[in-house]
């Protein structure tokens, strides 16, 4: 298989470290010696590769933005974001399989938990001997977290949990579940296992986007959990919402990924494709295409390139994430588009990876908060308004 180069308009790997360069380009190998050759495969089947898991974990992959204690990499977030951007030049759910690990789960028992429940956990979700999941969005409330009713109650030396989850990573073959619910009215995290009596975790069928990811359904009833599985540090709706502020910033990266892939895939067919004894390369309207599709990328990683930067200063801001959460998959999703229109009939085919990509771009677009979400976020911050009410 021809190695993947990348897109390096200007100069961008000038900025870049070498730790940088060398974790991104570890993880480029590895996807395209490992992924990219099955991805198709799975998609079309709708499974997960799970004997990429310990390999995963062997790069480093998981929490690798979390210290070395824990059995993580303890790198930058710029490394950790180029780790989402080549993960999701394979696949937008293999991202978001360690999205999920990392951001959702590893770090809030990091953030949010005791120090019993960090010793025993993180080293366990690092080397990717335990999976997590994250239960936050509800059957009637996604956009509106704070309306869940899940709900738990104290009974003794326990919690007691009731109420569903929907739309959850993993959630069939997690370990272990972060589950927000309230208490006496207030958000709180609960750590809930596999096979506690009344737990449940039935997948998600019939996806035709994310297809070679585990989607569930997390089901409470009379869930008795011990009173040491509270996250004892998170407090309110701001304990969910700042793990979720973890994701949008992987996702931000992880979507220049599909960029990437569809871009390459669309200029090397469009060299190889003759049409009027000539290639369609050579043609005005082609190139334009292209030339925009080149543009959003390149716009797009220097953009996330700088929020890393602000994020490893301790200068992000959750609206700066928004905005280049809310950019990056829009034009993620029109390059996919641009693409697949470039391969003309071939652009459905599972030869190419556009109208996968194309499909999976369609729930990243959605989840973590839809574009018109980030617009009101984005909005309530420059105008001192809000909106959402």
């Amino acid at each position: 298989m021809q190695n993947f180069i990348g897109v390096d308009y200007f100069d961008f790997d000038s900025l870049l470290n070498e730790e940088e360069i060398l974790v991104r380009n570890s993880v480029r190998d590895f996807v395209s010696e490992n992924l990219i050759p099955v991805i198709e495969k799975h998609y079309e089947e709708a499974t997960f590769p799970n004997y990429l898991i310990p390999k995963l974990a062997e790069l480093g992959i998981f929490g690798a933005n979390l210290p070395e204690k824990y059995g993580c990499a303890n790198l930058n977030n710029v490394a950790y974001g180029l780790i989402m951007q080549e993960l999701e030049r394979g696949d937008s759910g293999i991202r978001s399989f360690a999205s999920v690990q990392g951001a959702l789960v590893m770090y809030p028992i990091f953030t949010y938990g005791s120090e019993e429940q960090k010793d025993y956990w993180l080293p366990l979700l690092a080397s990717g001997k335990k999976i997590g999941c994250f239960g936050l969005t509800e059957p009637d409330f996604g956009s509106n977290p704070g309306g869940m009713i899940t709900r738990a109650v104290k009974d003794g030396n326990s919690y007691v949990l009731n109420g569903a989850k929907m739309w959850i990573t993993n959630g069939t073959v997690a370990d272990v579940a972060v589950v927000w619910a309230k208490l006496d009215g207030v958000v709180k995290g609960f750590l809930v296992e596999k096979g506690t009596p009344g737990f449940s975790a039935p997948e998600t069928k019939g996806k035709f986007s994310l297809r070679a990811s585990v989607t569930s359904e997390l089901i409470f009833q009379d869930v008795r959990i011990p009173l040491e599985n509270l996250l004892p540090k998170a407090d309110g709706l701001a304990g969910p919402l700042g793990c979720l502020n973890q994701a949008r910033y992987g996702i931000a990266w992880g979507v220049i990924g599909s960029m990437l892939a569809c871009y390459d895939s669309a200029l090397n067919y469009s060299k190889t494709r003759i049409q009027f004894d000539k290639p369609i390369a050579s043609f005005q309207i082609i190139q334009d295409k292209l030339a925009k599709m080149l543009t959003e990328i390149v716009k797009a990683q220097f953009m996330t390139l700088q929020l890393g930067r602000l994020k490893d200063a301790g200068k992000l801001r959750h609206q700066q994430v928004s905005l280049a959460k809310r950019n990056n998959c829009r034009e993620a999703l029109e390059i996919a588009r641009a693409a697949r229109d470039i391969h003309g009939a071939n652009g459905i085919a599972n030869e190419y990876p556009v109208m996968r990509h194309m499909c999976n771009l369609e729930s990243v677009k959605t989840y973590e908060g839809t574009e018109d979400i980030h617009a009101l976020i984005i909005g309530a911050d420059i105008t001192g308004i809000q909106a959402f009410r």
